[in-house]
């Protein structure tokens, strides 16, 4: 059975400790900076963990396999990398980190360390997501030229968001950006961004962005953000657009992916048929598969 430690108590946390305590995985303490807040998860779930508001001091004392990390973005870089030199893997909700250039000390003392540091990216873990991949695969839109992804949410949140230098780019669309990765296979190869913050915000940093991104294989995703957007909202996870030279693939407003296939050739418009999209074989879900992916490696490397 692994052991853990779970640092961050916040709301976050209720999407971890189920997956874990399913997994069998063992909290041996939870840490956070406020003990109630470690106390009251503890009583909640009705762990038999230590509550701490000394990682440093629960590491030393508990010897754990891993280390969940569920702190604001600005804390991630030093609470990654204490665990990782006291010998511990390391899961983690994104972003990796608030800067460049923590971002690269973590890199650095994960392979300096040889333990694995692993950014969860939730939303790989969403079956819609598994069929868009699975069905951009498989050639049926033909030659993948062009994705658009619009999001656009009223987010009232209060608390650190409200507070940071770039809230949508670095605490949202980090997941559309990854999930254009993983959707597609396509890795980033420059971008072009303009990050603003709209009159009425109510965040202190720029919270809304139009960035342009080429990608490998000359493929183009256009991106348009927001969380000071009030009224007709799009989905969390984004609205999309696949492109390729033989149809179209849309994912939008959380409906089942669907799209158009060139049927024909000949006509201004050319004939078109119901795109077949790919089934997704996906069981486990969310931050509980990104869990498994983890737990996969502990146990057979």
């Amino acid at each position: 059975m692994e052991r853990c430690v779970v640092v961050g108590a916040g709301g976050i946390s209720n999407a971890w400790f189920p997956p874990l305590m399913a997994e069998g995985v063992e909290i041996v303490a939870v840490a956070d900076l406020r003990r109630e807040a470690a106390e009251a998860q503890i009583a909640r779930y009705e762990l038999s963990a230590e509550a701490s508001t000394d990682l440093a001091a629960a590491l030393a004392k508990h010897g754990p396999d891993f280390v969940v990390d569920l702190t604001v973005p600005e804390a991630h870089c030093e609470v990654t990398c204490a665990a990782l030199e006291a010998g511990c893997h390391v899961i983690g909700e994104k972003p990796l980190a608030s800067s460049m250039a923590e971002a690269r000390r973590m890199v650095r003392t994960s392979e300096a360390t040889g333990k694995l540091y692993m950014v969860s990216q939730s939303n790989r873990w969403h079956a819609p997501h598994d069929q868009v991949r699975r069905t951009v695969a498989s050639g049926r839109l033909g030659e993948l030229t062009t994705i658009a992804c619009d999001f656009f949410i009223g987010a009232h949140f209060g608390g650190f968001r409200d507070e940071m230098a770039s809230p949508l780019i670095l605490d949202m669309s980090i997941h559309h950006f990854d999930l254009c990765r993983f959707m597609t296979g396509c890795d980033p190869v420059s971008v072009y961004a303009h990050e603003f913050n709209p009159a009425g915000s109510w965040y202190r940093g720029d919270v809304s962005a139009s960035c342009i991104f080429e990608l490998t294989g000359g493929v183009v995703f256009s991106y348009r953000g927001s969380w000071c957007a009030e009224g007709c909202h799009t989905s969390w996870r984004g609205d999309w657009r696949f492109i390729g030279d033989r149809g179209t693939l849309l994912y939008d407003h959380d409906q089942a992916p669907y799209g158009q296939v060139v049927a024909g050739d000949e006509g201004f418009s050319r004939p078109l048929a119901e795109l077949e999209v790919d089934t997704s074989p996906l069981e486990h879900t969310g931050q509980h598969g990104a869990l498994r992916e983890l737990l996969a490696y502990l146990r057979t490397g």
